[in-house]
C-alpha cells in the first residue's frame, strides 16, 4: 500500500469502520430482498453526503475538500469490501471529474455544490450497445435555432434509475467512430423527451437504459468544446476507471478475507484445512495477484493526482489487473467453500455477481488490453 497521509488514514479507518458497523453485506442483501427500485438505501447516501465522502475531489470553493483521487479510492476500497450500494462512484467521482474537466466556471457554480450535498446525482451516459465502445457513438445531437436536438439510446446506464443529471456523450458531427464529432452534454435528467427503463441486474444496483427523443437542450449545456469531447470523455472515463477500479480491488480482498477465515476455521481429516499444500499454495497466489492489482489500483489515482503523463496507461492497467483479479478472487471464493458458496444464505455469490457485473463497466480486460496495447505502440 502506498505510504498514506495522517489525514487519508484517518479518513481510510472511518471508512473501514463506517461500512462495518454501518452497511455490511447484511444491510446490502436487506436493500436487495426489499426491491428497491433505486439500488441503493437513502439512508446510507446520506450518511456518505454527511461525512463528507461526495466532496473528496471537488475544490474547497465549490463547497468540497480537494483531498485527491488516491483518498477517494481509499474510500472505494473500504465501501466495495462490503458491496455498499450508493452513487458515489457516478456521481462524487465520475459526475464531479466532468464538471472539474469540462465545466465553465458557471456550470461549476451551479453543479458542483449540489453533489457536494448530494441533492443532485450526476451520472455518465456513454455506451450505446452491449459492449464499452466510446469512439462507436451514434446518438446524435442536431443544432437548432436554439441549441442542440438529441435523439438515440444509451444503454446500462450506472445509476441511471436514480441521477438527477445526466452527462450525456453524443454525436454532433461525423459518423459512429471518428475521433473527431463527439460533444458532451450536461443536462437534468428530468428534461423533456427523456424516458428511462431501470433494469433487474445480477448484482442489484441501479443500472438503466435512457431514450432520448428530440431532447432539447442550449449550448450553456456543452461541457469542453463542440465536436471536440472525444478526449474530456477519454479522462472522465479514466478517472472512473480508476476508482472504480479501487472498490473493485476492495471487493477483491474482501473475497480474500472471507477464503483466508474458511482456510483457517474449516476442519476436514482432523486439521484445519488452510493446513493442506494445495489450499495453501492457491492462497499465497491468489495473495501476490492482489498486491500486484494493488499496486496499479494506487498508481493510476496517483499518477491523476499528479498529472502523470502515463495516467490513461496506468488507468488501462489498473481497471484491467483488478478485474483479472476479482474474477480470479471470486470464482475461488466459491469453489473454496464448496457447496455452502452456492447458496444464497451465504455471501459468496454476492460478490461474484457484482464481480461479473462490474468487469464490464467502463471496459473489460480486453478492452484495456487492447487500449493499452495500442496507448504503447504495440
Amino acid at each position: 500500500m502506498a505510504a498514506l497521509t495522517e489525514e487519508q488514514t484517518m479518513i481510510r479507518d472511518q471508512a473501514q469502520a463506517w461500512v462495518t458497523e454501518q452497511a455490511p453485506v447484511a444491510k446490502f442483501r436487506a436493500m436487495r430482498d426489499s426491491g428497491v427500485e433505486q439500488g441503493f438505501q437513502a439512508e446510507t447516501w446520506q450518511a456518505m453526503v454527511d461525512m463528507g465522502w461526495t466532496g473528496i475531489i471537488v475544490p474547497e470553493q465549490y463547497g468540497g475538500s480537494d483531498l485527491g483521487y488516491l483518498t477517494f479510492g481509499i474510500v472505494l476500497e473500504e465501501t466495495g469490501k462490503q458491496l455498499t450500494a450508493s452513487p458515489l462512484l457516478a456521481s462524487a467521482l465520475v459526475g464531479a471529474s466532468a464538471l472539474l474537466l469540462g465545466g465553465t466556471e458557471a456550470q461549476k457554480q451551479a453543479w458542483l455544490p449540489k453533489v457536494v450535498d448530494g441533492s443532485e446525482i450526476l451520472t455518465l451516459a456513454v455506451d450505446e450497445g452491449p459492449r464499452h465502445a466510446p469512439n462507436a457513438i451514434a446518438l446524435q445531437a442536431e443544432k437548432t435555432a436554439d441549441g442542440f436536438s438529441l435523439t438515440g439510446r444509451k444503454t446500462m446506464v450506472l445509476e441511471g434509475g436514480s441521477a438527477t443529471a445526466l452527462i450525456v456523450a453524443t454525436r454532433t458531427s461525423g459518423s459512429a467512430g471518428d475521433a473527431e464529432g463527439i460533444t458532451v452534454f450536461l443536462l437534468p435528467a428530468d428534461t423533456a423527451g427523456i424516458s428511462r427503463q431501470v433494469l433487474k441486474t445480477a448484482d442489484s444496483r441501479g443500472y438503466a437504459n435512457i431514450d432520448f427523443e428530440d431532447v432539447l437542450v442550449g449550448e450553456d449545456a456543452i461541457l469542453g468544446e463542440l465536436d471536440q469531447g472525444a478526449e474530456l470523455l477519454t479522462d472522465i472515463l479514466d478517472r472512473g476507471r480508476a476508482g472504480l477500479a479501487a472498490e473493485m480491488l476492495g471487493t477483491a480482498a474482501q473475497a480474500f478475507a472471507m477464503n483466508l477465515d474458511y482456510l483457517k476455521t474449516r476442519v476436514q481429516f482432523g486439521q484445519v484445512i488452510g493446513a493442506f499444500q494445495a489450499l495453501g499454495h492457491r492462497a499465497a497466489i491468489l495473495f501476490s495477484e492482489m498486491e500486484l492489482a494493488r499496486s496499479c489500483v494506487e498508481a493510476a489515482l496517483q499518477g491523476i493526482d499528479g498529472e502523470a503523463p502515463s495516467q490513461a496507461q496506468l488507468c488501462s492497467l489498473a481497471k484491467c489487473k483488478a478485474g483479472a483479479f476479482l474474477h480470479h478472487m471470486s470464482n475461488e471464493l466459491i469453489q473454496i467453500h464448496g457447496g455452502i458458496g452456492m447458496t444464497d444464505d451465504f455471501d459468496a455469490g454476492f460478490y461474484l455477481k457484482r464481480a461479473r457485473a462490474v468487469e464490464g463497466a467502463y471496459g473489460n480486460q480486453a478492452f484495456h488490453r487492447n487500449r493499452y496495447a495500442q496507448l504503447l505502440d504495440f
